[in-house]
């Protein structure tokens, strides 16, 4: 039998020695090669980010923006390339044209970077990562780090010089995969930039740090400009066909707490999206440990026993992101807005950010 090695060897001179078949098909078959062989995720699990309430300022920092995408681990080797998420889900064929630029990595090389949807102006838009904005979008990877260069792990060196390392080799790849510049400016004048562009936030990270694989480190810390985070869905109030509302919360203990009933941010094609996959999820209890609440509150949004019999509840292993203006003295969200399913993520870790 065949090892993954002499299969891929065997296909990419099957493509290269057939004269019908154009470059773009080499690509395809190699991705395609390459989604089949991946038989697990690579050990290099990302470094993590703590949040923080204002960015650190001095010359120990250095920043980039927090771009609102997946993040993913790129991995070219030999002739087969791969791309995971934080949790180990495979990007591979979800994003082929990210994949096949990959393939121009030199061998045994890893990066750390974020999947990313572009609107027509070059901003990141969640919505349109996932199909939801019903337009179509650039879908570029981000890349931020090195932690492996042509089979060194380079996880030791310093931030500085995987950075250059990194930039040398971004530069001679498909305009797929770019660069996260870093921005030397005053950091005021940059949190003015962000805001004005609508930019998710900052991610400062200390000079001279190593790469710390697993870790939510010091080291790398990230503001957002807007607030929002990442909340589990654990039930919906239907209407007609289409999702109405969904019903929100962070685990806490070991408990799911609801924070809020959202109804804004969706579209016609997210409403009937969610509504096919609730479906399969649905269960006949709560899973909520605070509901039902005693009063509807100021805006006669508090889900109390009258309305329980609205509400479909499900198990809770969907991760959603959600933008809003602040959390009530209850700790209910207000002016909540759906931004998208973060499949990369698990419902489990998702805990109420600390920021307040």
């Amino acid at each position: 039998m065949l090892g993954v090695s002499e299969v891929s060897e065997c296909a990419c001179r099957f493509v290269l020695t057939e004269s019908r078949f154009d470059s773009s098909c080499v690509i395809r078959v190699l991705v395609e090669f390459s989604y089949m062989l991946a038989a697990k995720p690579f050990s290099f699990e990302p470094m993590l980010c703590q949040s923080v309430e204002s960015p650190p300022e001095g010359r120990d920092w250095h920043y980039e923006l927090k771009l609102d995408g997946f993040r993913a681990i790129g991995r070219k080797s030999g002739r087969t390339c791969q791309l995971w998420s934080r949790n180990h889900k495979d990007f591979t064929r979800r994003f082929p044209g990210v994949a096949s630029a990959l393939l121009e990595l030199p061998s045994d090389t890893v990066v750390d970077g974020e999947v990313v949807a572009l609107d027509q102006e070059g901003r990141p838009a969640f919505n349109l990562l996932q199909g939801f904005g019903g337009k179509a979008a650039d879908v570029v990877l981000y890349t931020f780090d090195l932690l492996m260069l042509r089979g060194k792990d380079v996880r030791l060196w310093r931030l500085e010089e995987r950075r250059d390392r990194l930039r040398e080799i971004v530069q001679q790849l498909p305009c797929t995969i770019r660069y996260s510049e870093r921005f030397e400016v005053e950091l005021a004048e940059l949190i003015r930039v962000v805001g004005a562009h609508r930019i998710e936030g900052i991610v400062a990270k200390r000079v001279g740090s190593f790469y710390r694989s697993g870790e939510r480190s010091a080291d790398w810390l990230k503001w957002r400009a807007n607030r929002g985070q990442e909340f589990v869905i654990g039930g919906y109030i239907r209407n007609g066909k289409l999702v109405d509302s969904i019903l929100v919360g962070y685990y806490e203990d070991g408990d799911l707490i609801y924070a809020g009933r959202v109804r804004a941010g969706f579209t016609a094609t997210s409403r009937r999206f969610l509504l096919g996959h609730f479906e399969e999820l649905q269960i006949t209890q709560c899973p909520f440990k605070n509901l039902p609440e005693r009063s509807e509150g100021h805006w006669g949004e508090g889900i109390t026993p009258a309305k329980m019999d609205m509400c479909r509840w499900l198990r809770p292993f969907v991760v959603t992101r959600i933008e809003f203006l602040e959390w009530t003295p209850e700790s209910r969200l207000r002016h909540a807005r759906f931004s998208g399913i973060r499949g990369d993520k698990d419902a489990r870790e998702v805990t109420r950010d600390a920021v307040p």
